[in-house]
């Protein structure tokens, strides 16, 4: 398999170099995680001289003996290095039971600059502050960009074709190898089981696995569409399923936590609150969709909608979706003191489908940046002081430093 340097996120890594903080990489199966860390250590082997490097792959058969909490940590302390600048790698973590208790002791220490990975049913971002007494430091990484599919296959075909490509093949770098399609999707399958019938399952005592697939699979048939754990409850029972909404809140909750989905929240830009009644939910890569669902009810507009969410919180923004009376807007992203109003669409070219588009955002009167991401197959144009940008290019445009 090729491999692509993943500037962003070692860039992000060597930021917080010789911290107090753990560094801990999360993400959905097979992102990234273990390869983003042997880049970082490569990084580190030819800019310190002085580095003493102790990486354990618990994943391993070599590492089996450390398994066991108390032999990590023995192992751990006896590779230190006093005059040296000493780093502690470990990958897959969690499969040491009692593995915080080693990370706590380790830190408590200061004797080491700490990195760990660890499959994400076991080592949620939302577990961190009970895990770990000291500080931590969370580095998000992501499936493949659109940009980083581009890196990678480094081929002759248009952008536009690419793009078509990309967004049936998806960002799960892993499935590239296969050469056709069906091998591709079941290479996604399968880690789309391992995340509900096995992580999931044995993380939280699953005892109903069928309700959990008829939820998770009925959000990837509503990616981007408003919803509510009582909307799914209903529309699910209308099936002869007897699913309560307690139920579904708490198995969307998994399905977050194990990075499959992500919840924004609407925001009353008018009244300035959040509504919570409805949300909308957003896929960590289209590929699962397709892989799981087939090719039903197929809406390019929704999956160029979830493709421009998932850049968004790649580039650092915060979004939430914008309801001005009666009329919505896609996302607003904020980052810092940055913010931009954004519209997604399919297709423009047809004035009713434009003016739908637009009209929401002439209606917000301040003056942020507001932005239609469309596929005009055109250079960027303004329209009334709306930014118009074609899709593929506005998922290129981006700054690796």
């Amino acid at each position: 398999m090729d491999y692509i340097l993943r500037k962003k996120y070692l860039s992000q890594l060597i930021e917080v170099k010789n911290t107090q903080d753990v560094k801990v990489i999360t993400g959905i199966r097979r992102s990234g995680k273990s390869v983003l860390i042997e880049e970082y250590a490569d990084y580190l082997k030819e800019n310190d001289q002085n580095v003493n490097l102790v990486i354990i792959r618990l994943q391993e058969l070599d590492f089996e003996e450390l398994l066991e909490y108390h032999a990590l940590n023995s192992y751990i302390l006896a590779h230190h290095l006093p005059a040296k600048n000493n780093v502690l790698i470990i990958d897959e973590v969690q499969l040491c039971e009692n593995f915080e208790k080693v990370i706590n002791s380790i830190h408590s220490k200061r004797i080491y600059d700490i990195y760990i990975t660890g499959s994400n049913a076991f080592l949620l971002s939302s577990d961190l502050a009970t895990l770990f007494t000291g500080r931590t430091i969370e580095i998000k990484v992501f499936p493949f960009s659109f940009h980083e599919y581009l890196l990678y296959f480094n081929d002759n075909k248009s952008l536009e074709q690419s793009f078509d490509d990309y967004v049936k093949t998806g960002g799960m770098s892993g499935s590239y190898v296969y050469s056709t399609e069906k091998k591709r999707y079941e290479y996604v399958h399968d880690i789309y089981d391992t995340i509900l019938l096995r992580d999931l399952v044995q993380k939280y005592k699953i005892r109903n696995k069928s309700e959990l697939l008829q939820i998770a699979e009925f959000m990837m048939d509503n990616i981007s569409n408003i919803c509510s754990p009582n909307s799914i409850c209903d529309a699910l029972n209308k099936d002869n399923s007897d699913i309560t909404r307690k139920t579904v809140s708490k198995y969307i909750e998994y399905l977050e936590k194990a990075f499959v989905f992500y919840e924004v929240k609407r925001y009353d830009l008018k009244g300035k609150k959040y509504l919570e009644s409805s949300k909308k939910y957003y896929l960590c890569d289209a590929s699962f969709r397709y892989a799981v669902n087939g090719i039903r009810n197929m809406d390019f507009g929704r999956v160029y909608e979830n493709l421009v969410y998932l850049e968004l919180i790649r580039r650092g923004f915060e979004v939430y979706i914008g309801k001005l009376y009666k009329k919505e807007i896609d996302f607003v992203a904020q980052r810092h003191n940055e913010k931009i109003y954004i519209q997604v669409s399919d297709n423009i070219s047809d004035e009713n489908t434009f003016e739908r588009e637009y009209s929401p955002l002439l209606a917000i009167k301040d003056a942020y940046p507001k932005m239609i991401i469309a596929r005009t197959h055109h250079e960027p144009y303004d329209y009334q002081g709306i930014k118009i940008v074609d899709l593929p290019q506005w998922l290129c445009d981006v700054d690796e430093e």
